[in-house]
């Protein structure tokens, strides 16, 4: 089961086990909340930009982070779709920087970078260096006040291609039609909620230009934008290189205010319908107050004591005691001017909607008129403080300090109001939640249920077209290692160029100090005290090609029911036991590996290493957990042959590597459907105790704790671990792989609106070998949002939302693998495209310098800024360890980097990937998409889409 992340409360360090565990009295939420805190400096500049200041000196990286207050809501009738088509155009060019965006931030190393676009807001972000800060806020300035002059019919009806393949990517997925019938039915005709925030495709074609520049013109001024920098620079660094860059920008309009009313059913409306799922899922929703209310923190902890903690109610009753639901879940989506309380139920396939329905609703019934106790208010009050802090690490991205900040400004006008939620948080009673659901869970309710069966006929949207608008380049400045850039000029800004960045600092990877435990278990530590948290992972080689050919899904279902309860704490008093504590303990697996990592805070390390070492080493492994989670792994798997993505990852693997490969099983994890319902505990039992084995363990620590600290505290738990069987023996990687020929096999999914392309070759390297060259020429070929194939398709041709191709990390034999989730009607077209790229790198069209430059500027760039958060630390420390690589390789990536050359490059891809040896699994509508594919000239071969769900009880 996963389980939301969490910091851990100070309560006691005594090492504590089973039930002792399960009744600790966590530390009063309040003593946490207080440690909670982004100092900020506030400025305001005359064209009423809002800046907001925070300093945090811990990496050599700022993040930027503007945040206009424009949303769907905005759109009147006729022009829904504008402000998310502006996410897209914003990334598109400006007036002094022409050509995508990314060209330029690729340059500045920049990570954590992205855009997105709701209800109430557009937010745009990017961690750079340093160094590179100034050169940020050009970009960013530039397409705020110069806009305009950039956006032309071609640029718009490209983006507008982008958008309608974003839609059929989403309306592809199981499920995917669910949001567009919610919001209609909830909200009504005329409320700005009523429309889904992608909007109507024909709005967009139907516009003319100069309807879009009226758009920006109206909400993209500076007054209507809070822009944050956080990280290391300070408000008096900042405040000139603001006003230069932004102070010229003319004062947009006065955005009026948005009336948006709490709208209430005026009796409960159920909707059903048909889709390609492995069972029915039943939805309940209502409208409830907005993110500012008071009421929203007590209907939000609510809503978690129901079907949000790993303990919830729902949980407990529906999915643990009776088993007829196989997940459920429930949460607030927030807003400004009303939120969304949702709740959903999968029921258990072959199960009885209407009685799981009905059950539901008595649990419901019964929480409202009762009310929450005291302990699950307080658990929920400990992990959604606790959230909060684990977010404090992260200067930049979807949910670090700049993003608190920007939303609190934006939507409340009080940058700290973080603090006013935990506040309320901490101070929550019961009686509040129950009073909360009484008044807004018992108004009319709006239910929707999916039903396994053929959707309605897809109406297909507007094609793409247009034309790229601008080309890779080589960098005006190339930066060497240990060298220093023009410095950027402090005077009158001068946007006839971007400024260069200085030099930036050259990685300083922590130390990675070495142990052993009693039993020669290795610890591998380093320290990170930022936040007082730990991680540990404690790392098996196992992993899914562990899996015995006959057992294939049997690591996955194993690792799913070590969370389901130990020897001396069940499932519910283990999740208990982790939201009192604030633990976060998940066990996962890879190709490789199975790793069981553990989340605390330091104070609490010891009873929480303690937890883990139960978790990992004495499972309860019980028959009746056995049996619910082979239901729920069978329903993914039924998902799974469902879903464009979950086919095409279950077909590819045997047809490259062959059956019998320990790589030639789904790369899902979830195995095969027929040995998943024939595992007994037994067999579970017996691959537990020779794979999760203290010969086969290594340990990976990273927090603020010491060496000799962590390692005393694991040697207590770990280091007279005494296995009860042998270790199993090492995996077979030695069968011969299949022929590599090049082929398109085609699974025909009917009525899809999009075509999931996905395309593999086994290399001659393994995740040992040197890659580096080969993983910065795919980076060129795909593996960047500026690579020639995403730049080609989507771009140029707006075929897709955006395809890939990766090098795989795999332990031995790597695949070669590409992405590409197309529109149907270009489906035989994109697959040319995609052969002829792979072709033009080896061939005709070699890597340039100019590629390479930009590439090794962008790596070097971005090394110092990768590092921030401690989890990545640890992935790398582990990789470093699977891979048999000293632990300072990160250090050593600089200049490993600035040994190629576009020669090297564009030898090792040709050495590495044929694209006339590769398997093209597509996944569509064949009737449809056939034709296309066999005018390439490639063999075609037909391969039947999954049998259609059924009953997933074991026997």
């Amino acid at each position: 089961m996963i389980r939301k992340l969490t910091l851990a409360l100070a309560v006691s360090t005594i090492a504590l086990s089973g039930a002792a565990m399960a009744k600790t009295a966590p530390a009063p939420v309040a003593d946490l909340v207080k440690t909670v805190n982004i100092p900020y400096e506030k400025f305001t500049l005359d064209n009423g930009l809002t800046v907001l200041v925070h300093e945090d000196r811990k990496a050599p990286v700022v993040a930027v982070s503007i945040w206009y207050g424009v949303g769907s809501k905005h759109e009147p009738k006729g022009q829904t779709g504008f402000a998310h088509l502006f996410e897209h155009i914003m990334f598109n060019g400006s007036e002094n920087a022409p050509g995508d965006y990314f060209q330029y931030t690729k340059q500045l190393g920049a990570t954590d970078l992205n855009g997105t676009t709701w209800l109430d807001r557009t937010n745009y972000f990017q961690t750079v260096p340093t160094s590179a800060l100034e050169s940020a806020l050009f970009l960013e300035s530039d397409r705020m006040g110069h806009l305009l002059g950039g956006l032309t019919e071609q640029s718009v009806k490209n983006q507008i291609g982008v958008v309608s393949n974003e839609k059929r990517q989403g309306d592809n997925q199981p499920y995917g039609l669910v949001d567009y019938k919610r919001s209609e039915a909830l909200f009504p005709v005329g409320h700005p909620y009523h429309h889904d925030t992608i909007g109507s495709l024909e709005d967009l074609a139907a516009a003319k230009l100069d309807d879009f520049k009226q758009w920006f013109k109206d909400y993209y001024g500076p007054n209507n934008a809070v822009l944050v920098l956080a990280g290391d620079v300070n408000a008096a660094t900042a405040k000139p290189l603001v006003q230069k860059w932004f102070g010229d920008i003319a004062r947009g309009r006065d955005v009026p205010p948005v009336n948006a009313p709490i709208p209430t059913l005026e009796k409960p409306v159920r909707i059903d319908m048909k889709d390609k799922v492995p069972t029915t899922r039943i939805y309940r929703h209502w409208v409830v107050p907005g993110l500012a209310d008071p009421e929203f923190t007590a209907l939000r902890a609510g809503a978690s004591v129901l079907g949000g903690l790993a303990s919830s109610r729902l949980d407990n009753k529906l999915v643990r005691e009776e088993q007829s639901a196989v997940s459920v879940s429930s949460f607030v989506l927030p807003f400004v001017h009303s939120s969304l309380f949702w709740i959903q139920a999968d029921v258990k396939p072959g199960g009885n909607a209407d009685a799981v329905a009905k059950r539901l609703d008595e649990i419901m019934a019964d929480f409202i008129a009762n009310g929450p106790t005291a302990d699950e208010v307080q658990r929920v009050a400990a992990s959604d403080a606790a959230d909060r802090i684990d977010g404090l690490e992260q200067i930049g991205g979807f949910d670090g300090k700049a993003s608190a900040l920007a939303q609190g400004q934006l939507y409340v006008g009080d940058p700290a109001y973080y603090k006013t939620e935990l506040e309320r948080l901490a101070a929550l009673k019961p009686e509040t939640v129950k009073s909360a659901m009484q008044k807004w869970l018992t108004r009319p309710v709006l239910e929707i249920r999916v039903e396994p069966g053929e959707r309605e006929a897809y109406k297909e949207v507007a094609s793409g077209g247009g034309a790229r608008t601008g080309t890779l380049s080589a960098p005006a400045y190339y930066i060497a290692p240990g060298t220093d850039a023009p410095a950027a000029t402090t005077v009158k800004a001068d946007r006839s160029k971007m400024p260069a960045p200085g030099a930036t600092p050259a990685l300083d990877f922590p130390t990675v100090e070495t142990g052993t435990l009693k039993n020669g278990i290795k610890v591998h530590f380093a320290r990170r005290a930022a936040v007082p948290a730990v991680r540990v992972a404690v790392s098996f080689d196992a992993g899914y090609a562990a899996d015995p050919l006959d057992k294939r899904g049997i690591s996955n279902i194993m690792g799913n029911l070590l969370s389901e309860g130990t020897l001396t704490l069940n499932a519910t008093q283990l999740a208990e036991t982790e939201e009192r504590l604030g633990a976060d303990i998940n066990i996962a697996s890879t190709q490789d590996r199975t790793v069981a990592t553990l989340r605390a805070v330091k104070p609490n390390l010891a009873a929480s290493i303690s937890l883990l070492a139960d978790v990992v080493k004495n499972p309860a492994f019980a028959e009746k957990d056995l049996e619910r989670v082979r239901v729920q792994q069978l329903t993914r798997i039924a998902g799974e042959k469902n879903q464009p993505q979950g086919l095409a990852l279950r077909a590819l693997p045997p047809l490259i590597y062959g059956k019998a490969h320990p790589y030639g099983a789904s790369q899902t994890g979830t195995g095969d459907e027929a040995a998943v319902r024939t595992l007994t505990r037994d067999d579970i039992v017996a691959f537990h105790q020779s794979w999760i084995h203290p010969a086969k363990a290594e340990i990976f620590v990273v927090g603020d704790t010491s060496l000799k600290e962590v390692t005393k505290l694991l040697d207590k738990q770990f280091g007279s671990w005494k296995p009860k069987a042998k270790a199993a023996p090492a995996k077979n990687f030695g069968i011969a792989l299949p022929e590599a020929k090049g082929r398109v096999v085609l699974i025909d999914r009917p009525n899809s609106p999009q075509s999931f392309i996905y395309g593999g070759k086994v290399l001659d390297a393994k995740g040992s070998d040197d890659l580096v060259a080969l993983r910065a020429a795919n980076e060129i070929f795909g593996g960047d949002f500026t690579s020639r194939i995403n730049m080609d398709l989507r771009e140029t041709k707006g075929w897709s939302y955006g395809v890939r191709s990766q090098v795989a990390g795999n332990e031995d034999r790597v695949p070669f693998m590409v992405i590409a989730p197309v529109q149907t009607n270009q489906t035989g077209p994109s697959l040319k495209v995609l052969i002829d790229h792979a072709k033009d790198v080896a061939g005709a069209k070699p890597i340039t310098k100019a590629e390479r430059d930009v590439t090794i500027t962008s790596n070097i760039l971005e090394l110092p800024g990768s590092y921030e958060q401690s989890v990545a630390v640890l992935g790398q420390m582990r990789a470093d360890a699977l891979f048999k690589r000293p632990f300072d390789y990160a250090e050593k990536l600089a200049g490993k980097y600035e040994a190629l050359t576009a020669e090297s490059m564009t030898a090792e891809f040709k050495s590495k990937v044929d694209a006339d040896k590769m398997v093209w699994v597509i996944v569509g509508d064949a009737a449809k998409v056939k034709p296309q594919l066999e005018a390439i000239g490639l063999p075609v071969e037909m391969q039947s889409q999954a049998a259609k769900p059924t009953d997933t009880n074991a026997n």
